[in-house]
């Protein structure tokens, strides 16, 4: 096992932080490798601090030759027009760290040639006191030349003042819109998107570093940090930076407090606290626009929240709270609430989300559906994960509806129902009132905007899609933007579309389907249908009993099929396809109601996979002839992994 501990101050206890040293130097059951690093030079680490390390180095910087080459692939454009011998000075001047060559060459993209002079005359004329590495005056420079307006640099002060945490856009939107950083907006999608906007400037001018692994957060490099607050102590700003952290109440009353002025607060952020009700000393927050009171495990009454009428956001994630009080009616100016995690939330009086008129963001998750007033409305929601009964997962999309034990004909109200036209992911478990889960059409932008469609554990469900007694629209197809579509464990499902038949051109954008444990399900589409799946690159089959045939057509129309539409191939993009456990399959594509041979190929000619990477075919003994001699060019030409 190997253990890294970064930038390292000071002597650390291995033991207290749980790495257990060695009782026995012949056990290498026990053993892990170490490494530490720091940027204190080595004359100035001590004894204590090197913790016994057997091996002490230097991290070196980069030779020339490697600092040229990081300089060009950086910078991309605009190298070849500077002379080679300047361009070789420049780079001397950020004695190859990367940190520096790196934000120099960012800021330098797609400058003109007096820029580029410029930070050579500036670097060149810098005074590096003790103490203070090149690095500071790249970025330095980098900071007087940042693109944007004033905005960008208020963000780059306010991600500072976050620390060295992953930095959530999440909390950095809450507290945009609670510091009126950007002006007036008109939506909070406005105001996202210029966000956004700026924070890819601080990450292409290496202010602020991207996380693979975390979409949706950035991180500030600790020498960053430095330089930001360094910066901030010169340069006029909206923010105040301190290390020292004291309570709410002991800051008050504070010099600093009378200076800033507690009336004037905009923003306030008491997560993590122990406290069960909201401090009196909040209702002097007359101003107070953005409050988050995330993870307050003991918070209980939230009733004084009632007295800050100009809140706008309001964040309980994980919080105690039991009920919504009344006095949340007078914050009508609420544009975000995010109730996420709030697991003890049993009551919602009915007449308090309906005050939210203005309303754009809400993050709730209920145990019972009971808890939604049914005449709520949600005309100004652009986004929205409202989960009821579920308490795992995360959403993929912005636009997210969960139901798990509802009965809907009983249990939604038309709020709720409008929602579900809208929304971009759509998950339902064990519902009951009906024996279908969608229909449509209901208006003319049904499910337009729907990408994702998980249903499972249903056993009264009979039709995931019910166009029955309805005018089918002609003039677009169904589900145009659906991405995946996952059924799990639907007994009693017979028919994945029921009624009218399915509008040209639907679920075009289909890449992923998934079907298990559906043991009346006897095929999945027809053939017309299929025609249109040409996005397709993922299908699993599996469990389902009674499934004969994956793609069925009747004669009759086959018949009216011109020559080009027969001899169409069926999903050209299809990468992987695993059909397991159907003990009824015989055919991949027939007839409906033909007494299929056994004898006949389980891929015919209509289908020919070109793409198709990986096939399993298990436990489905009725399938006898896989390989069609008369089947197309180029057929399973790119399996890779076959299992059968």
């Amino acid at each position: 096992m190997l253990i890294i501990l970064d930038d390292i101050w000071k002597e650390i206890n291995l033991e207290e932080i749980g790495i257990p040293s060695c009782k026995d130097d012949d056990d290498d059951v026990n053993e892990c490798k170490i490494v530490l690093t720091s940027r204190l030079d080595e004359g100035m680490l001590s004894k204590d601090m090197m913790m016994g390390a057997q091996t002490c180095f230097v991290v070196e910087t980069l030779p020339l030759d490697e600092a040229l080459t990081l300089f060009k692939k950086t910078v991309v454009a605009g190298a070849d027009s500077m002379v080679e011998e300047n361009i070789t000075e420049l780079i001397k001047e950020c004695e190859g760290v990367p940190l520096a060559i790196v934000t120099i060459a960012n800021t330098l993209k797609d400058e003109t040639m007096d820029v580029w002079k410029n930070a050579l005359q500036h670097l060149n004329n810098c005074t590096i006191v003790e103490g203070k590495k090149v690095v500071h005056s790249c970025l330095e420079w980098s900071y007087t030349h940042l693109k944007g307006d004033h905005d960008v640099k208020c963000l780059l002060f306010l991600c500072a003042m976050l620390g060295y945490d992953d930095i959530s856009m999440d909390h950095l939107l809450k507290y945009v819109i609670g510091l009126d950083l950007f002006g007036p907006i008109d939506s909070l999608d406005q105001a996202r998107n210029r966000l956004l906007e700026l924070v890819e400037i601080l990450k292409a001018s290496s202010w602020l570093i991207e996380l693979d692994h975390r979409p949706k957060f950035m991180r500030m490099h600790d020498v960053v940090y430095d330089v930001v607050k360094e910066i901030a102590s010169k340069d006029p700003h909206p923010f105040g930076f301190r290390e020292d952290v004291i309570g709410l109440e002991e800051w008050s009353k504070s010099d600093e407090s009378k200076r800033c002025g507690m009336k004037k607060l905009q923003v306030l952020n008491l997560s993590d606290m122990g406290f069960t009700t909201i401090p009196s000393s909040l209702c002097s927050l007359e101003n107070l626009r953005t409050l988050c009171l995330d993870q307050c495990h003991k918070l209980e009454d939230i009733a004084l929240i009632g007295k800050l009428t100009k809140l706008q956001v309001l964040s309980l994630v994980g919080s105690a709270i039991q009920q919504l009080p009344d006095e949340m009616e007078q914050l009508t100016n609420l544009r975000l609430l995010d109730l996420n995690k709030c697991r003890a939330l049993k009551i919602i009086p009915q007449n308090v989300l309906s005050c939210f008129s203005k309303l754009e963001c809400l993050h709730i998750r209920l145990s019972d559906a009971k808890l939604l007033p049914k005449d709520i409305q949600f005309e100004n929601l652009t986004r929205y994960s409202i989960s009821i009964g579920f308490w795992w997962g995360s959403r993929k999309t912005h636009r997210t509806l969960t139901l798990n034990k509802v009965n809907i004909s009983l249990d939604l109200g038309d709020g709720i129902r409008k929602l579900l036209e809208r929304s971009e992911e759509l998950e339902f478990e064990e519902l009951s009132g009906t024996n279908y889960v969608l229909q449509y059409p209901l208006g003319w932008e049904s499910f337009v905007k729907l990408k994702h469609l998980k249903v499972s554990k249903s056993p009264k469900i009979e039709y995931i899609i019910d166009s029955k007694d309805q005018q089918v629209l002609e003039h677009s197809g169904a589900f145009p933007l659906l991405e995946s579509l996952v059924l799990y464990w639907m007994e009693n499902l017979q028919e994945v579309w029921h009624g009218h038949p399915i509008p040209r051109g639907s679920f075009g954008n289909l890449k992923t389907l998934k079907v298990e444990y559906c043991h009346k399900l006897r095929y999945l589409f027809s053939f017309s249908t299929t025609r249109d799946l040409s996005q397709l690159e993922n299908m699993t089959i599996q469990n389902c009993k009674a499934m004969e045939q994956i793609i069925t057509y009747e004669r009759k129309s086959e018949d009216e099929y011109d020559e080009g539409e027969t001899n169409l191939e069926l999903f050209p993009n299809l990468q992987t396809l695993k059909l397991e456990d159907l003990p009824q399959l015989i055919n991949f594509i027939s007839e409906l109601e033909t007494n299929a041979r056994p004898e006949d190929s389980s891929f015919n000619h209509k289908v020919s996979f070109s793409k198709l990477e990986k096939l399993e075919l298990l436990k489905a003994p009725k399938l006898k002839d896989v390989w069609n001699p008369q089947r197309p060019f180029g057929s399973f030409s790119n399996v890779r992994i076959l299992k059968a």
